[in-house]
C-alpha cells in the first residue's frame, strides 16, 4: 500500500512538472529562430510594443521604456514605417498606450509613426487586435526576452506572422528576472490554452487598419 501511495505521489509530482514545463518548452523552440537583437531582426513595416506597467505618477517602469527604447530605434534604423503601442486603459487612472506615446515622443518619434491600442490588456489581446482590428498580416514583436516566446507563439497563431526584437537596453536584476521567468510558466499555459481551447474574443470594435490596401481599379468595360 506504501508503494502504491508512493508511486501516485511520483507520478502525480512529474506530471505536474510536465503539465507546468512544457508549455514553455514548446514556446521556446517554435520562437528560437524568430528572436532577434534590435539590430539584426528582418524588417517589416509595423513593431508592436506591448505594455509593461505603469508607476503611480503614470509614467513607464523601466521595462516598459526598454520596450519603447527599442522600438524607436527600429524605427530610426528604417526597420518599421509605423509602432502599434498596446496597453491596458480599462481604469481611467491608468492609461499604458498614452503614457507609452508620451515617452516615445521625448525620444523623437514622429507623432504620425505612432498607432495607440487602448484595448490590449493581455498579450493574447494584442495579438489578436493586431489582426482584426489593425489589419496586420505580419510584424516585429517588441519585448523582453523572457517575454518573446510567449508572444511569438501567440501572434503566429493568431494570424500575424511575426519576427522579435530584444529589449535589452538595461540590466535588470536578477531577482527580479526570476519572478518574471516563473511568471510566465503560469502565463504561457494560459496562452496555449487560450489560442487552442478556449479562443477568447477580447474586446473589440470598429477596425481601424494601420495601411490602408490601395484598391485596384478596372476601366469600365464599354
Amino acid at each position: 500500500m506504501v508503494k502504491i501511495v508512493f508511486r501516485i505521489i511520483i507520478f502525480t509530482g512529474l506530471a505536474g512538472i510536465v503539465v507546468v514545463f512544457l508549455p514553455r518548452l514548446i514556446t521556446s523552440f517554435f520562437a528560437r529562430s524568430r528572436m532577434h537583437t534590435a539590430a539584426d531582426v528582418p524588417s517589416s513595416r509595423v513593431a508592436i510594443v506591448f505594455g509593461a506597467g505603469l508607476y503611480r505618477d503614470g509614467s513607464p517602469t523601466p521595462i516598459l521604456r526598454d520596450r519603447i527604447e527599442t522600438a524607436v530605434q527600429l524605427y530610426e534604423e528604417g526597420k518599421v514605417e509605423m509602432v502599434l503601442m498596446s496597453g491596458d486603459n480599462r481604469f481611467v487612472t491608468y492609461d499604458e498606450p498614452t503614457a507609452m506615446k508620451t515617452y516615445a515622443l521625448q525620444l523623437g518619434l514622429p507623432e504620425e509613426a505612432i498607432t495607440l491600442d487602448f484595448a490590449g490588456r493581455r498579450t493574447y489581446d494584442t495579438c489578436y487586435r493586431a489582426k482584426q482590428i489593425f489589419g496586420l498580416d505580419e510584424a516585429i514583436l517588441v519585448t523582453q526576452q523572457y517575454h518573446l516566446p510567449r508572444a511569438l507563439y501567440t501572434c503566429n497563431r493568431l494570424g500575424v506572422d511575426a519576427e522579435g526584437a530584444i529589449a535589452a537596453n538595461r540590466t535588470y536584476r536578477r531577482r527580479w528576472m526570476a519572478i518574471w521567468q516563473a511568471r510566465e510558466l503560469g502565463a504561457t499555459i494560459q496562452a496555449l490554452l487560450d489560442v487552442h481551447v478556449l479562443k477568447p474574443t477580447p474586446v473589440l470594435g470598429q477596425p481601424e487598419p494601420i495601411f490602408f490596401q490601395e484598391a485596384q481599379w478596372t476601366e469600365p468595360q464599354p
